[in-house]
Parts: structure tokens; C-alpha cells; sequence
């Protein structure tokens, strides 16, 4: 890419794949990381993989599909203001969500208690995990053998247990050092993204409204904006242009605030990144307002009596699953009995795991439900 700053991650300072290949023609080597992400298998289930809402509700909530494609964008408008690299960005953006269960937060919690007595169960390790073994595409890997940057990105938190089993990419978690700037950028997009969505679909859910939202300090500023700029505007398109307003204040203030950090640090070459402070940030006031609006969807959305229902049953789906499996592992398919040879648990951990919303419910009744004719 061109007029990459000297900081930036590039396909010549790369630490390069686990499996050495050929470089691509046409192409850098975070585009073929991206492209490889977008053909995978666990990227096409992320349609049918819930976000807040389950699957089957209802059509227009985020998916962590349109979840991953949003943060992509943020994250590429963002990282193209900071001379960051757009292709790593998007190629994180894209697969940080793979390792994700169906049911959202629910279905991670449920598998981690399953697990609990077997390593547990965390969706960025499973993510990496993904990318690094259980995709079946080539000939001459397992995994996609993504770049070293693009997994470092996907890995955003790692316990250090778990950070000594993995080789280069949890090095920088001993050794107390901080991802590229291009990690770091995407995993405040996917804040962005997901907390300025979530408003959105609850909204549209009915389990939060307009009313409760006006005593958030950052909607109301935006939404009498809204009023203001556009004064015989109503309903949904008021809604979406509050929120729009939103992400935009979000994003100028994350570039603004981030180039002065870089500037502060006097940044002359990527390796400078790792030993730097967090450098990708926004304002304090813009901390501020986020964490007021964080703890608003966490108290009055997530928290919702109809979420707590549905997350209920959710836990309860997988964890029948994961019991009924681990006291015959006869009733996995075939390949997957084959991997519970060597480890049982994780085995029935990655078929869980890859399961859309509406696959662990068909999978449920078929193993639970005696249908009558």
C-alpha cells in the first residue's frame, strides 16, 4: 500500500505466515488474508449467528455477519486518516468474530462453564483457533496460515496460561508489549460498531425506547442535533440519523485523539509500537460517554427480562448439547468423532462452537424431541 506511515504494519515488515508461501500477484499480503477469511466456512455461518437478538426474531437485527462488515468499514475509514494499513484492519475486522458460539454472550458463557474443568472456553482463542487449524481449504496447511499480524489482531485478549501454549502470537502477552496500532484501531471499531448498534436494534426491538434513552448523555446531545438540522424528521429515519451522528463523533474523536497520542510517542518504526503505551484512544470526555452508554444497554437492554428469557433458554440448548455429547460421543458426526479420539472435549467444544443460532435448535430437537405423526 502507499503513504503507509513508517509505524504501520506492511506486507515488507510483516513477521510473515507459520507456512512460507509465494507472494501473491496483484495483491498484498493482508488482501489475501482478507480474501481468505471472507471464503471460509466460518465466515458464511456468521449470518445465521445472533449478536443481541436470537436468529429466528427477526430479520433486520444485527447478525454477527453484519456486525463484522460494520466494524470492517469503521475500521478502514479510520486506519485511511491515520496512515494505518486498511487491508490488515478489515482482515481483522472480518474474522475477529469466527470463534464466536451461536447465542451471542449467552452460548460463550454456557460453553465456558461446560468447560470449565478443560482449558474453558474464551471466542478470541476459538477465533484464532479457527483460522489456525479447523478451516479445511488447502492442500498444504490446515487452518488459512494467516499472516502473524492478522492473528495477533484476532487475539485480542489471552490469559497468560493460555498465551504459553501459542507460540509467537502470545509472546506479547508475557512479555507485557501491545499489538500493531492496526489491532489495536479494530478493536475500538467493534466497540463503536457494537454499542451504536445495539441502541439501533434495541430501538427497533422495543425493549429500550426513545424516552429512556434521552437521559444518555451522548444520545441526547445527538439526538437534539438530529432535531435541530432536520426538524420535520420522525420515527426511524430520527433513529438512524442520531445514530449516525453518533458513530461520526466517535470516529473523528478516536482519529483526532489518536493522532496526538502517536505524535506524544514520537513513533519511528513498528517495532516502537509494541513497547509504546495504547496509543490508538479516544478523549476522555469520549470515554466518558461511552462507558455511561455501556452501562444503559447493560442495565436497561441486556439485562431486559425478554433477553434474560431468551438467554435463558439459549445456555440451556448448549449445555443439553455439550452433556449429551460428552456422555456419548457416538452422537457426533463422524469427523468430529474422530477428534474427540484425541481430546473429547475440545472436540465437541469446536462442533458446538461452529454451530449457527438455528443449527444448535434443529440439532436440539433432533437429539431431545420424539416427533409423533
Amino acid at each position: 500500500m502507499h503513504n503507509l506511515a513508517s509505524y504501520a504494519v506492511s506486507s515488507e515488515n510483516s513477521r510473515g505466515r507459520r507456512i512460507k508461501e509465494k507472494s501473491p500477484p496483484g495483491r498484498s499480503e493482508f488482501q489475501r488474508d482478507r480474501d481468505r477469511i471472507i471464503h471460509s466456512t466460518a465466515f458464511r455461518r456468521l449470518e445465521y449467528k445472533t449478536q443481541v437478538f436470537v436468529n429466528h426474531e427477526g430479520d433486520l437485527f444485527r447478525t454477527r455477519l453484519t456486525h463484522s462488515l460494520e466494524v470492517a468499514q469503521i475500521g478502514r475509514s479510520v486506519a485511511r486518516n491515520l496512515r494505518l494499513n486498511e487491508d490488515l484492519v478489515e482482515a481483522i475486522a472480518l474474522a475477529h468474530d469466527l470463534g464466536h458460539t451461536p447465542f451471542g454472550h449467552a452460548g460463550q458463557e454456557a460453553l465456558n462453564e461446560c468447560m470449565k474443568d478443560h482449558n474453558g472456553f474464551e471466542h478470541n482463542l476459538q477465533s484464532l483457533r479457527v483460522v489456525d487449524i479447523l478451516e479445511e481449504r488447502y492442500g498444504a496447511f490446515d487452518g488459512l496460515n494467516l499472516c502473524f499480524e492478522t492473528r495477533e489482531g484476532i487475539l485480542k485478549h489471552c490469559a497468560k496460561k493460555n498465551a504459553r501454549k501459542l507460540g509467537d502470537v502470545g509472546e506479547r502477552f508475557l512479555a507485557n508489549q501491545r499489538p500493531s496500532l492496526e489491532a489495536q484501531l479494530t478493536n475500538l471499531a467493534d466497540e463503536i460498531a457494537y454499542n451504536n448498534h445495539d441502541v439501533d436494534d434495541g430501538l427497533r426491538s422495543g425493549l429500550i425506547t426513545q424516552e429512556q434513552l434521552e437521559e444518555v448523555s451522548i444520545f441526547s446531545r445527538h439526538l437534539a442535533m438530529s432535531k435541530k438540522e432536520y426538524p420535520k424528521i420522525s420515527g426511524r429515519k430520527l433513529i438512524h440519523e442520531t445514530v449516525r451522528c453518533m458513530i461520526n463523533t466517535l470516529v473523528v474523536d478516536l482519529i483526532k485523539q489518536s493522532t496526538a497520542n502517536i505524535a506524544s510517542a514520537r513513533l519511528d518504526s513498528l517495532r516502537a509500537v509494541s513497547v509504546a503505551p495504547y496509543l490508538i484512544s479516544f478523549s476522555e470526555e469520549i470515554k466518558k460517554d461511552q462507558q455511561e452508554l455501556k452501562k444503559f444497554l447493560h442495565n436497561s437492554l441486556y439485562h431486559h427480562y425478554q433477553v434474560a428469557r431468551m438467554s435463558n433458554k439459549a445456555q440451556h440448548t448448549v449445555k443439553m448439547l455439550f452433556n449429551v455429547f460428552s456422555e456419548d460421543t457416538r452422537l457426533l458426526p463422524p469427523k468430529y468423532q474422530v477428534k474427540s479420539h484425541e481430546n473429547k472435549y475440545q472436540a465437541i467444544a469446536d462442533y458446538i462452537a461452529g454451530m449457527t443460532d438455528r443449527y444448535a435448535i434443529r440439532e436440539y430437537r433432533r437429539l431431545f424431541t420424539i416427533k409423533e405423526n
